[in-house]
């Protein structure tokens, strides 16, 4: 990612390698370690107050974490007892000796060691493996690990350090690990925790913010995380004057006989996002469901969109439920180097080089694996890695829906925050569409209107839910996307 970077950071192994070795240059790698182990501590007392604290110190650096977490908590009054495997690590072996100058206990760990001094008043704290693990996981651990997810079983929560052990810090999925409760992670989030399977072993996460220089943990980071109050500062502001012709002109093309109903949502999901006026193109009969929507039906839509004698929009989304012909019309409308929304039907392999640096596609991780000619669990496993291959190939902004959804452009990666499980439902992909095109026509950049759009529109999820409950349909998060827009605005401190 060029240029400042803002929100939060998200760092692969790589990225704390090169975090730690920048640490060590300057003779600061013990001070975050004390840093990370007093954080520990601290949510620990706030999230299981009264309770022992049996602390699992693996040899390398996350059992370096641990024993400081443990002579913090010895420090308050908390108390708590260490199970050591042997330390390796320099760092780690330095503050083994000084948990016991302070009168710390330790006992060697083994899994019949855990199990006899686990019970429901005592949390574990997993200071196991960290983000450097790579598998297999060894024979030993395994059988640790395997005790500890007994004795949380039985009712002792477990607070893991940085990462839930057995993870793999880049991947998003879950073999032998750690089940958590809650996660302290370290300078930023990483990717387990974010993702697929892992992000649901990490429990609740907490990023504990190390007092490092300013800008060192975003400098190495592969992604971000924006912000609420970021993402505010970009949103459209209208003025007293506008009016429909001002406020931005969408035109959706899509629709076949019994995809009718895509179209219109990403109508509705234009029209709720403050577009002026918004027109459906479709070679089919469309109901008309909402009355603010102008609907025009084309015997041969394209002959119409090939005609020059028309006024353009000033954006356009394509593809929803458009049906067999969507490539030779997306063709047609990415000749008139409009910003331009591509999803559903208009996500075609062939479609690679053809578009320019105003489009936004928009594929879930089934369209995403046939535009790259791979699996869909390629996709799942690596979202980071399979969204820098879309952008790559494609060109312009990626948007690689999920939960979460990634953004990639040339500026780099981002993450978006929030949503609710009750949006995995059909109908959700046609509103955003809308959505993007709304935000392009009011004057985002594609990638302002691809970091604004997701998150407005998971927002309008997580309101939406509070209404609905647990299922959501695509209308009901639509309907929603005026207040989260109202949110997103009073979290920018400038409003």
């Amino acid at each position: 990612m060029n240029g400042a970077r803002e929100g939060e950071a998200i760092l692969t192994p790589n990225s704390v390698r090169r975090l730690d070795a920048r640490l060590a240059a300057a003779g600061l790698l013990d001070l975050a370690m004390e840093e990370a182990g007093r954080a520990a501590a601290d949510e620990l007392t706030r999230a299981f107050p009264g309770r022992a604290a049996l602390l699992l110190a693996g040899g390398g650096a996350n059992g370096g974490d641990a024993f400081v977490a443990a002579r913090h908590l010895l420090a308050l009054g908390a108390p708590a007892t260490v199970l050591a495997l042997p330390s390796r690590h320099p760092l780690t072996r330095a503050n083994r000796r000084r948990w016991r100058a302070v009168g710390g206990q330790t006992v060697a760990l083994t899994p019949a060691a855990l199990s006899r001094r686990a019970d429901a008043s005592t949390v574990l704290v997993d200071g196991l493996l960290g983000t450097g693990f790579q598998p297999p996981l060894r024979p030993a651990l395994a059988g640790v690990i395997a005790a500890l997810n007994a004795a949380r079983a039985l009712g002792s929560p477990v607070l893991s350090l940085d990462l839930p052990s057995g993870l793999e810090a880049e991947l998003a999925g879950a073999d032998q690990s750690v089940q958590a409760d809650v996660t302290v992670t370290f300078s930023g989030l990483k990717p387990a925790l974010l993702f697929g399977p892992a992000a649901a072993r990490a429990g609740r996460v907490v990023v504990a913010p190390l007092r490092l220089p300013p800008g060192w943990a975003l400098a190495e980071a592969v992604a971000t995380q924006p912000g609420d109050a970021e993402l505010g500062a970009v949103l459209p502001v209208r003025g007293a004057d506008a009016h429909k012709g001002t406020a931005g002109r969408v035109w959706i093309v899509g629709g076949h006989p019994g995809t009718a109903g895509a179209p219109l949502l990403a109508g509705l999901g234009a029209l709720r996002a403050g577009a002026g006026l918004v027109t459906v193109h479709s070679g089919t009969e469309l109901p008309l469901l909402y009355p603010e929507l102008m609907v025009r039906h084309h015997a041969n839509l394209g002959a119409f969109l090939a005609a020059e004698d028309h006024a353009r929009p000033d954006a356009v989304a394509l593809g929803m439920g458009l049906g067999p012909g969507a490539a030779g019309h997306a063709r047609r409308v990415l000749a008139w180097g409009l910003p331009t929304v591509l999803d559903a039907d208009a996500l075609q392999p062939e479609l690679a080089g053809h578009g320019h640096a105003g489009c936004l596609w928009t594929p879930h991780p089934g369209e995403a694996a046939r535009l790259l000619g791979v699996g869909t669990p390629d996709i799942t496993r690596e979202p980071l890695a399979a969204a820098r291959a879309l952008q790559t190939r494609l060109g312009g902004v990626v948007i690689l829906k999920g939960g979460p959804s990634v953004v990639a452009d040339d500026q780099g990666l981002s993450v978006s925050r929030g949503g609710h499980p009750g949006m995995a439902s059909g109908g959700m992909g046609d509103t955003l569409s809308g959505l993007l095109a709304a935000l392009l026509a009011q004057g985002l950049g594609p990638g302002e209107a691809a970091r604004v759009g997701v998150r407005l529109h998971a927002r309008a999820g997580e309101r939406a839910a509070r209404v609905f409950g647990y299922g959501l349909g695509a209308t009901d998060v639509a309907h929603e996307l005026g207040g989260a827009w109202a949110d997103l605005r009073v979290a920018h401190p400038g409003n």
